[in-house]
């Protein structure tokens, strides 16, 4: 366990400095040799190609001193595998790391650990749900809702609830140019960087705004609304929920993605990333919301749970599905009567 903990860093470390990008390109090398490619310090890069190589993910030849990286491996380790590159995820390990001492005290005295304490969560966050977005948003999540797809092609209004850095919304506009796409979230640096990404690319049909959910209050004004892995990490979860129903035109449709998981935790023993989840809401995703003196939901809230509270803020249908590979996210479809 103390070995793969590890391991977890040095994969963070490998993604970060890309070496398994550059690794993934190059023949069987030496330490020089992938020192000069990436041009990192070949003393660092010798020491952490030794916890590659010991931790069985990098291969040594001994005779010629080469390291080589099989591309088996690299299928999970590169930026090129999109949502499946799993060394972008280990980063995680370090950033709850820097909180556990914060941590520790709200264990003995209560309360949370402030999102202000997460450097980097917000880069991270967009780093991961971009690889998502781009493989599957419009070419597999979108066209699971009925009609939808045609009806964003003819033109009508969406936003998105916590919407991070606003790469979702933004490759919703570029693929629909005459709907309007609107997304909100309490960080003024996700909302600048949506706003930058917009403006990058050309797209003129969406706006950003700093709107914390539990006060969003706007009735009967859209007809798409999506939430990405956020009503989990709510403050109120129970009232952001009831926003979006009211925000709903009739015949709208609330896309909601978030974890995959069972309410009961007996049912989540064979889980293939349960540990990591009920980490995750340790030491993120619940204390962030008792930070704010919220319902402290957590990452696993389940099914169950979310059919019971999407019930109780109107939404009477509920079809909940899945994407073939992604082990993380349930998408739920939720409409009003």
């Amino acid at each position: 366990m103390m070995n793969d903990a590890m391991l977890s860093l040095m994969t963070s470390v490998g993604h970060r400095t890309r070496l398994f990008d550059r690794l993934a390109t190059l023949p069987p090398s030496t330490s020089q040799a992938i020192a000069d490619a990436t041009g990192l310090s070949e003393r660092y890069v010798r020491e952490w190609l030794a916890a590659m190589v010991t931790g069985r993910i990098i291969e040594y030849d001994p005779s010629g001193k080469t390291y080589r990286l099989p591309p088996e491996h690299a299928a999970s380790l590169t930026r090129a595998a999109g949502a499946g590159n799993l060394a972008a995820l280990a980063q995680y390990t370090s950033l709850f790391g820097n909180v556990e001492g914060e941590l520790v005290e709200c264990f003995r005295a209560g309360g949370g650990v402030p999102y202000s304490k997460f450097d980097r969560f917000q880069e991270l966050m967009a780093e991961e749900s971009a690889g998502v977005v781009d493989a599957s948003l419009v070419q597999v999540t979108l066209p699971m809702i009925p009609g939808m797809v045609e009806r964003l092609e003819r033109g009508i209004d969406v936003v998105d609830i916590g919407c991070g850095e606003g790469h979702a919304i933004n490759v919703m506009a570029r693929e629909f140019p005459n709907s309007r796409f609107a997304g909100y979230d309490f960080s003024e640096e996700g909302v600048a960087a949506g706003i930058a990404e917009a403006k990058e690319i050309g797209i003129t049909n969406s706006r950003f705004a700093v709107q914390d959910a539990a006060k969003f209050d706007e009735r009967e004004a859209y007809d798409l609304i999506t939430a990405f892995d956020a009503i989990h990490d709510q403050a109120s979860p129970t009232s952001v929920l009831k926003n979006i129903a009211k925000a709903l035109r009739p015949g709208g449709v609330f896309l909601m993605v978030d974890i995959a998981a069972s309410s009961n935790l007996e049912d989540n023993m064979d889980h293939p990333l349960a540990t990591l989840m009920y980490t995750a809401s340790t030491m993120h995703c619940m204390t962030v919301s008792l930070a704010l003196g919220g319902e402290g939901l957590g990452t696993m809230w389940g099914e169950q749970l979310a059919r019971s509270m999407l019930a109780d803020a109107g939404f009477t249908n509920v079809d909940a599905k899945n994407v073939e590979g992604d082990i993380v996210n349930a998408y739920y479809i939720c409409s009003k009567a």
